[in-house]
């Protein structure tokens, strides 16, 4: 065993036990963040405008604090932007952290001296988690890759700005910077097919142990590879064991992953995002990632089938249930306030909290009234292939309300890798599989309101073509897992 080798695993054990303090104290925890938090930031501009002051408990801070999105704060984040100190948390950012926002373009997260070191301890935590349980630590000696967005920041008003996975990349201890791929060089190209080619050059007769990314960009990565060295990914990086990813579910991709490498790797999921790092993947036995809860961030989570009526209750973790699907709602050391990230979860367990994400709040399907969720979609199409060698590399869902003929019907834009034989008979079994998940979607069915599931297959690298039209290929880009209405389907679709 190298030296680095064993000071991870001592590493490891240290962090371990730190870790389970606080898990065992879970809502004594959240406490002291959230007392933390109002007493930091009482003296902000928001602090003074919402009364910090005479904040003593959660019942006092739902009372004044309204939930918002980046929209209902923007002018407070404009005066952020603009230079002014105190405005949201004390003092001015470090950095802001630039993503696209849905309805008036870019938007900026800020990120503090506070709220980074976050940032960069929860994804070394969550290695190290594995490191501890697995006992596997080989990985360390070898080669380690992080697809991510180019690491050049702009400023802004003395403020830099870039996107965070590119801010990270500044973080990298020394001791992986010789690890560490790509180079400095190939990181800032911003043409993501001319960088992935790039990368495809510097690592194919590397040592690759450790491969980490948004999973439909680490499979074209690995299709490149695959096709230059006309052998499988796990044939080429004969020590590469452990896939780190985060943003999407994996289970869509991973039979075509198993594929592309030729064997089975472990993996990491991580549930990071410019407004916060949430979790990680503390298991590789239970379902679920381990929800951070000393990190600066204070949780509220709101029943996403009230969300949407005025007033909805807003639950503290103490009083969470397994398996409801709730909207997060953070408040932060980085100056965000009763905030709606827009993702929503379900906790797979309360000893200690663990959450998966199951979806977006605005990225679902209730065009009849029907609830779709991001989850139900994934959980259908994974049911649907069990047991059969169909693969699927990319899909979408959309609701065909005006047909030319027939009853309406949700239409699922799927490229697949291999095909049914059979798709009116594959369309059924993903139809089956909702409607088991599903009642309001089963109802409509029984009822003739909707008709089965219409399968359109989509064309090879369908997909990256739509997401380069609309200038989101590749980096931290995700594409919708279903809408409510039909703008990626008519991308597709010509009628």
């Amino acid at each position: 065993m190298s030296i680095k080798s064993f000071g991870a695993k001592l590493f490891a054990s240290i962090i371990h036990h730190k870790t389970k303090k606080w898990v065992n104290n879970p809502i004594e925890t959240q406490q002291k963040v959230f007392q933390n938090l109002i007493s930091e930031a009482k003296n902000t501009q928001f602090g003074k405008d919402h009364d910090f002051a005479n904040i003593k408990a959660f019942e006092d801070f739902s009372k004044r604090v309204p939930i918002r999105d980046y929209e209902d704060l923007r002018p407070y984040f404009d005066k952020v932007v603009k230079g002014e100190s105190d405005v949201l948390w004390k003092g001015k950012p470090l950095y802001f952290a630039k993503t696209s926002g849905t309805t008036s373009g870019a938007k900026y997260i800020p990120l503090t001296k506070e709220s980074m070191p976050y940032h960069i301890e929860a994804a070394r935590n969550a290695i190290l988690s594995y490191i501890h349980e697995t006992g596997n630590v080989n990985f360390v000696d070898g080669k380690m890759i992080f697809l991510q967005g180019s690491p050049i920041l702009e400023e802004k008003n003395g403020v830099k700005l870039g996107r965070l996975s590119g801010i990270v990349a500044h973080y990298v201890p020394k001791y992986l910077q010789k690890n560490r791929m790509p180079s400095w060089e190939t990181n800032c190209i911003e043409d993501w097919e001319t960088k992935v080619d790039s990368i495809v050059e510097e690592t194919i007769n590397e040592d690759m142990a450790v491969i980490s990314g948004i999973p439909s960009w680490v499979q074209m990565y690995f299709e490149k590879l695959s096709a230059k060295a006309n052998k499988p990914v796990g044939e080429i990086f004969k020590n590469f064991n452990l896939f780190i990813y985060g943003g999407v579910n994996y289970e869509p991709y991973r039979a075509k992953f198993e594929n592309l490498i030729g064997r089975k790797v472990d993996s990491i999921e991580l549930f990071p995002a410019s407004e916060g790092f949430f979790a990680y993947q503390d298991s590789q036995k239970e379902k679920g990632m381990l929800l951070l809860l000393n990190s600066g961030i204070f949780y509220e989570f709101v029943k996403a089938d009230e969300f949407f009526t005025e007033n909805p209750k807003r639950y503290t973790i103490g009083e969470v249930e397994l398996g409801v699907n709730y909207v997060l709602i953070i408040s932060t050391n980085a100056g965000l306030w009763a905030y709606n990230i827009g993702d929503t979860v379900q906790f797979t367990s309360l000893k200690p909290y663990r959450v998966m994400v199951s979806g977006r709040i605005k990225h679902y399907i209730s065009a009849f009234g029907e609830h779709v969720i991001g989850k139900e979609v994934e959980s259908a199409l994974q049911e649907a292939m069990d047991g059969t060698s169909i693969r699927v590399n990319e899909f979408t869902v959309a609701p065909q309300i005006n047909p030319s003929e027939g009853l309406p019907y949700h239409e699922w834009l799927i490229e697949f890798e291999n095909e049914p034989d059979k798709l009116e008979e594959f369309a059924l079994k993903i139809d089956a599989a909702m409607r088991k998940q599903n009642v309001y979607y089963d109802d409509l069915i029984v009822g003739h309101v909707l008709r089965t599931v219409i399968i359109t297959k989509v064309q090879k690298n369908g997909f990256q073509e739509y997401m380069k039209s609309i200038g989101k290929l590749g980096g931290q880009n995700k594409l919708p897992r279903l809408s409510n209405d039909r703008k990626i389907a008519d991308f597709f679709v010509k009628e």
